[in-house]
């Protein structure tokens, strides 16, 4: 192991009445839940951008973070893979997750950029091997250079599409090499900054363009993961083509996709869209395209995304709620986007965010579980919609009905509906009881 972590001993499970620090209350990997491990359930990821290659900066000040791997060398690039496995081990954690920028220095052109990813993943492969942790999904970060200011896939320049393409082309390949469970699509800057210079048919064209052809790819190489699309509204651009879920299925229609790509559903950009993160879960479950998370918080009083680690249990519980209802996790799983506070400078910080975050989603998961196992809320659910079950109401449905034979079935059975309760305030109680 590297220094950086000198003094820290693995994270144990200790359960809930220990006051230790560094120590796991609520999180054990190998508890039997709802008749899986715990482990298998929330399926953790440790985000690599934030955690080893964020350097503290914000709008008003740079970096803050003196961290010995920032730099622009391979062997700085190495020095973080070693750091970033120490980390997962000390944690236990069974995954992360990684854009190309964050594994490799940028090269002079693309050649160069692409050799030095290609060498970094023989060098985390071979980490890999010798570790627990795997890849849950890799990604190409296609917003951060200056050269994407004005979008990737939806740039007016062609020859910038065409660097994008070959860039997701080589991070596919790097991610079905380290074993990758999903590839993500997050449009950073898929959108625009003022109408007066953008053609949205045009750049509505080349988005879907570009997803049928990593779709096409995914096929041609055998990759077994799923392809996965991050919604978000706005930031960095003033409006992001994905903007939330039901957006990004209309997309999907359009283009032939809905049954070639999930969702990955981020807390914070779900508040960004004026939704909760429970409202995109379930949305994507009922649309059939539900695939796996984003963890973390928004600052509620901030009109931005500020990447929290996840600390309130109610809310959590409700989202994994939702995940539970959706059948859990296939290829997905919790991948913690979050990241420190540009104060919190000491190592054991970085290792405390993860430990706390787990915990708490575990809490929130087991409460989750036991509500959804108690059955009470969903038999409410169920009974609200029972009319639907009867038959006059299946033919409405089904298409056996037109609006004048709805007409005839009102006025013969002189059908006057009354208005029946929905029963909130009952029901909210009911979920308090298990959190």
């Amino acid at each position: 192991m590297t220094d950086f972590f000198k003094g820290i001993d693995a994270v144990k499970y200790e359960g809930p009445d220990s006051d230790s620090e560094l120590c796991y209350r609520h999180y054990d990997a190998n508890e039997i839940v709802m008749g899986k491990r715990m482990e298998d359930h929330l399926r953790f990821a440790v985000a690599y951008w934030h955690s080893f290659a964020w350097e503290g900066g914000d709008p008003f000040g740079g970096r803050t973070f003196d961290r010995p791997w920032f730099g622009s060398t391979m062997d700085k690039a190495k020095l973080k893979a070693d750091v970033a496995f120490d980390m997962f081990k000390i944690i236990g954690q069974p995954y992360f997750c990684f854009h190309d920028a964050d594994m490799r220095p940028e090269g002079d052109n693309f050649a160069e950029s692409t050799r030095n990813l290609e060498e970094m993943v023989d060098y985390i492969g071979t980490k890999m091997e010798a570790a627990e942790t795997k890849l849950l999904w890799g990604t190409a970060n296609l917003f951060s250079h200056r050269r994407f200011m004005s979008g990737a896939a939806t740039n007016p320049d062609p020859e910038v599409f065409a660097y994008s393409a070959a860039t997701i082309k080589t991070c596919m390949d790097a991610t079905l090499k380290l074993g990758g469970e999903n590839y993500v699509l997050w449009g950073g800057r898929e959108g625009y900054e003022t109408l007066l210079n953008t053609d949205l048919k045009q750049e509505r064209t080349q988005a879907g363009r570009m997803l049928q052809m990593a779709v096409d790819y995914k096929h041609k190489i055998g990759f077994k993961g799923a392809i996965l699309i991050e919604p978000k509204p706005q930031e960095p651009t003033k409006h992001q083509y994905d903007y939330d879920v039901a957006t990004v299925y209309g997309f999907l229609k359009e283009f032939g996709l809905e049954n070639e790509v999930q969702m990955n559903i981020e807390q914070g950009h779900a508040i960004l869209a004026g939704h909760s993160f429970e409202h995109e879960l379930a949305m994507a479950a009922a649309l059939g395209i539900f695939g796996s998370i984003d963890m973390n918080r928004n600052d509620y009083q901030s009109g931005w995304d500020t990447d929290q680690f996840p600390n309130n249990v109610p809310e959590i519980a409700l989202a994994y709620y939702e995940v539970i209802k959706a059948g859990g996790f296939k290829t997905g799983g919790t991948n913690f986007d979050a990241k420190l506070r540009r104060q919190s400078l000491d190592p054991v910080d970085l290792i405390a965010g993860h430990v706390g975050a787990m915990d708490v989603c575990a809490l929130g998961f087991k409460k989750a579980a036991a509500l959804f196992e108690d059955g009470k809320l969903e038999q409410e659910r169920n009974a609200r919609y029972a009319g639907w079950n009867e038959p006059e109401a299946k033919k409405m449905l089904e298409g056996d009905h037109s609006l004048e034979s709805i007409e005839e079935y009102v006025r013969g059975g002189d059908v006057n509906p009354e208005p029946r309760s929905g029963k909130q305030e009952r029901l909210e109680n009911l979920v308090n009881r298990f959190m």
